[in-house]
C-alpha cells in the first residue's frame, strides 16, 4: 500500500488544529508541508512558525517540501522546526550532492524535486544518494491543478533506474492526484502520494484518506 501524505497547503488554516487532528486520527502516513518562497514559484505560502506548530500537534513524519532558492542555507532551521524529510528542487540545486549530504548531516531523509520539465535521468550520477524523489505532476506553486499525464512515463522510469541500482530510494507524486488516478500512478511505481484538495475538500477527509490508502 502507498504512504499517504495529504498536502497541508489546502488545510484550513483558520482550524488547523483540527484538520490535523482529523489526519492523526486517519491512515495518514505523513503530513506534507509545502513551503513556497514567491521567488522559486509565483506564490507564498507558510514557513518556520507554521512548521513548528504542526510539528507539536502529530507524531507522524513531516513531509517538508522546499520550493525555494537557496535551500541551503535553511535546512537547520527547517530541521530545528521539525522535518523528518527535506526536499529540495533540482532546479533551484547547483550543489545538489553538497546538499544532500547537508540535509542527511543534520538527520533528515534527503529529496529531490522535479519539476515537469526535467527528465529523471538527469538524477543518474547522484540517486544513491537520494532517500526519495518527488515528481511534481503539476507546475509548482498552485494546489488543484490537473494531473500531467506524461508523469507516469517519467515514474516508469525512475523505477527503472532504482531498481537496476538496487536502491530503497522512494517515488513520490505531488500534483492532481485523485480517487480516479491514484491507482494507476502507484501502480506505475509511486510508494507516496500527496492530495491536498481531493482530501481536505471532500466530504469525508478520512474515508477518501483510506480510499487512497489501498490504490
Amino acid at each position: 500500500m502507498p504512504i499517504i501524505a495529504p498536502s497541508l497547503l489546502s488545510a484550513d488554516f483558520l482550524n488547523l488544529q483540527k484538520d490535523c487532528d482529523m489526519l492523526n486520527r486517519s491512515q495518514a502516513d505523513w503530513f506534507h508541508l509545502d513551503v513556497m518562497d514567491g521567488r522559486f514559484v509565483p506564490n507564498i505560502s507558510f514557513g518556520l512558525p507554521v512548521i513548528e506548530k504542526i510539528r507539536k500537534a502529530t507524531q507522524k513524519i513531516c513531509d517538508v517540501h522546499l520550493m525555494i532558492e537557496e535551500p541551503g542555507n535553511f535546512a537547520e532551521a527547517f530541521k530545528k522546526a521539525g522535518a523528518d524529510v527535506l526536499t529540495v528542487h533540482y532546479e533551484a540545486c547547483p550543489h545538489l550532492h553538497r546538499n544532500l549530504q547537508q540535509i542527511r548531516s543534520l538527520g533528515m531523509k534527503a529529496g529531490v524535486a522535479l519539476n515537469p520539465h526535467t527528465p529523471v535521468h538527469l538524477l543518474s550520477d547522484i540517486l544513491q544518494d537520494i532517500d526519495m524523489v518527488l515528481i511534481m505532476s503539476v507546475n509548482p506553486g498552485f494546489g488543484g491543478q490537473q494531473f500531467i499525464n506524461h508523469s507516469l512515463d517519467k515514474i516508469r522510469s525512475l523505477k527503472k533506474m532504482i531498481t537496476e541500482k538496487n536502491l530503497p530510494t522512494l517515488i513520490e507524486i505531488d500534483g492532481g492526484v485523485t480517487l480516479n488516478n491514484a491507482a494507476s500512478i502507484v501502480k506505475a511505481g509511486t510508494d507516496v502520494l500527496v492530495a491536498g484538495n481531493t482530501v481536505f475538500r471532500s466530504q469525508d477527509p478520512e474515508a477518501t484518506i483510506a480510499a487512497l490508502k489501498k490504490s
